[in-house]
């Protein structure tokens, strides 16, 4: 049996959704909270399976209740579920420790599979969040000289050798022009003032390793 503590400051919320769940011949709702203090209590002393949590709660809101509880029980398992996906809800929830993030647009059974789910130890992620943590996921691995188009990589290559605008025109047969519209597009997208600084980066960032002898 999955026994759940459900938090929601919506009474007809509480009795919906509990209804459903208490329906499911292995789950069981041993108790339900108004706030989020009233949830950090009743956690803490029912010490359940899974935590169904709103977000939007006062005095104590379901993002300051889920710190809370994962501070004090690091194995807790909390289950989100809310009518927001805004950045400042879906990352401050998961950083806080929240396992799950779901919607209460979701069907019953899909709130229902998303306990169970949560209980087995399995994210469940509404895919509106997924693709927010996937983007935010790529934008803090992606370096700046990532951005740097296959072209004025070869351009800060031969920069970092040494090589003068134009010399790196006709060792590459383009004209001037363009080598200087790349190399203003190296310094801007590499956050740098000034081809040295270019160079520095390449080089701290063992963008260009040397050949063997």
């Amino acid at each position: 049996m999955i026994r759940v503590v459900f938090a929601d400051d919506h009474e007809m919320v509480r009795i919906g959704i509990g209804s459903y769940l208490r329906s499911q011949e292995d789950i069981e709702v041993v108790a339900e909270a108004g706030n989020g203090e009233e949830a950090y209590t009743l956690v803490m002393k029912h010490r359940p399976d899974v935590v169904l949590m709103d977000l939007v709660m006062e005095p104590v809101d379901g993002i300051e209740a889920t710190r809370r509880i994962t501070e004090e029980w690091p194995e807790a398992k909390i289950l989100i579920m809310t009518s927001f996906v805004d950045d400042d809800k879906v990352y401050p929830a998961l950083e806080a420790g929240a396992l799950s993030y779901m919607l209460k647009t979701s069907r019953a059974g899909e709130i229902a599979e998303a306990v169970r789910d949560t209980y087995r130890g399995r994210s469940v992620l509404e895919p509106a969040v997924q693709t927010k943590v996937m983007q935010r996921m790529r934008t803090q691995k992606e370096k700046p000289h990532d951005q740097l188009t296959a072209r004025e990589r070869e351009v800060l290559k031969l920069m970092s050798e040494g090589l003068s605008n134009q010399e790196i025109a006709d060792r590459l047969y383009i004209a001037l022009k363009t080598v200087k519209v790349h190399v203003t597009n190296i310094l801007m997208k590499l956050d740098v003032h000034d081809r040295t600084q270019a160079v520095i980066y390449a080089l701290n960032e063992k963008l260009f390793p040397p050949r063997d002898e």
